[in-house]
C-alpha cells in the first residue's frame, strides 16, 4: 500500500479558484497599522503643544533671570554709592560741584595779619618814584654828554704824567691838589646830600693820593663820581678811605688792588659824572663814617 505524501506541492483544491497569491501575516499588520496611524496623529500632535509652550516659559524666565536681575542689581549698586557718596562726600568734591560756592574745612584756622609784614604804595608815592627815576635820567643824559664834551675838548693824556712826581708837602696826609684855584660846595651842601667838598681846578690839573694805602675803587663809571679812584688806609691808628671824583676818561692811573704811598699821581682833574664843570669832588671816611675833607686835611696836611 502506497502512502500518500500530504506535503506534495500540489496546491489545495480552493487555491485553483484565487488567482491573488497568498499575503504574509506580517504585511496585513503593516498595512492595519497604516490604516490605524493617521487615526492617532491628531492626539500626538495636542500631546506636543502643551510641552512646547511650557519650554518656551522656561526659556523666558531664564532669560529675565540672566538679564533683568544683574540690570537691577546695579542700579541698586549705584544707588546705594550714590546715598555713600551722598553721606560722606570731601570738602574737595563739595567744591567742585560749583564754583562759585565757598566751602570752609574743619580744620581751616583764622591767622592774623600783622600789618608790619605788608605795605601799601599810595598814587602819591608812586608819582614821586616815577618823577625821581626820570630826574636820574636826565641827570645821566646830561653827565654823559658833559663828560663827553669835556673829553673832547681836554685831549687829556695820562701818559704825559710823571709818575715820579710828587704832591709838596710832607708827612701821612697832603693835599690832593699841588694849588686850589677855588673851593666850590662844601661837606653836607644842597640840605646834607654833598658828603665831600669840591676843589675847583683847570681840567687836566694832576690829582695826588691824599694818604697811602691800597686801592679799593677805579672805575670809569662808579654811580654819579663818573671816572673816580677810591683808596684806604690807615692814618694815624684809624681807618681812612678817600675818594676822587669826576675824573676825564683815560686819567685814572692806579688799579684796584694797587698799592700807593701818599703824594704819588692817581689820575687828573675832570667833569664825568653828575659834574657840572671841571673839579675834583674830594670825600674823607673815618672809620666807616663821612668825615668833613677840608677840615681833615687842614687839621693833618697844615
Amino acid at each position: 500500500m502506497t502512502a500518500v505524501n500530504e506535503s506534495s506541492e500540489t496546491p489545495p483544491e480552493n487555491a485553483a479558484s484565487d488567482s491573488t497569491p497568498p499575503v504574509p501575516t506580517t504585511r496585513r499588520a503593516s498595512r492595519a497599522a497604516a490604516q490605524v496611524a493617521p487615526l492617532k496623529a491628531p492626539a500626538i500632535r495636542r500631546e506636543r503643544k502643551p510641552l512646547r509652550t511650557a519650554g518656551i516659559l522656561v526659556a523666558v524666565v531664564g532669560l529675565l533671570a540672566t538679564v533683568a536681575l544683574p540690570a537691577y542689581g546695579a542700579l541698586e549698586g549705584a544707588t546705594s554709592a550714590a546715598g555713600a557718596e551722598t553721606t560722606e562726600r570731601t570738602v574737595q568734591q563739595e567744591a567742585q560741584d560749583s564754583a562759585q560756592k565757598f566751602v570752609a574745612g574743619s580744620d581751616a584756622k583764622d591767622t592774623e595779619v600783622a600789618r608790619g609784614s605788608y605795605s601799601a604804595t599810595t598814587r602819591d608815592e608812586i608819582d614821586k618814584k616815577k618823577a625821581e627815576a626820570a630826574a636820574l635820567e636826565r641827570a645821566k643824559a646830561a653827565a654823559a654828554a658833559a663828560a663827553a664834551s669835556s673829553s673832547s675838548s681836554s685831549g687829556y693824556n695820562s701818559s704825559n704824567v710823571d709818575l715820579n712826581m710828587t704832591a709838596p708837602g710832607s708827612g701821612e696826609v697832603r693835599w690832593p691838589l699841588a694849588s686850589i684855584q677855588e673851593i666850590g660846595e662844601g661837606f653836607m651842601a644842597r640840605g646834607g646830600e654833598h658828603q665831600g667838598v669840591d676843589f675847583v681846578d683847570p681840567q687836566g690839573t694832576p690829582i695826588y693820593a691824599a694818604h697811602s694805602g691800597v686801592v679799593t675803587v677805579s672805575s670809569d663809571g662808579y654811580y654819579g663820581y663818573g671816572v673816580a679812584v677810591k683808596i684806604k688806609g690807615e692814618v694815624n691808628g684809624v681807618t681812612v678811605e678817600t675818594t676822587y671824583g669826576h675824573m676825564p676818561y683815560g686819567a685814572r692811573l692806579v688799579e684796584v688792588g694797587q698799592t700807593v704811598t701818599v703824594g704819588q699821581p692817581i689820575g687828573a682833574v675832570g667833569s664825568t659824572g653828575w659834574s657840572t664843570g671841571p673839579h675834583l669832588h674830594f670825600e674823607v671816611d673815618i672809620n666807616g663814617v663821612k668825615s668833613d675833607p677840608l677840615a681833615w686835611l687842614r687839621a693833618n696836611a697844615g
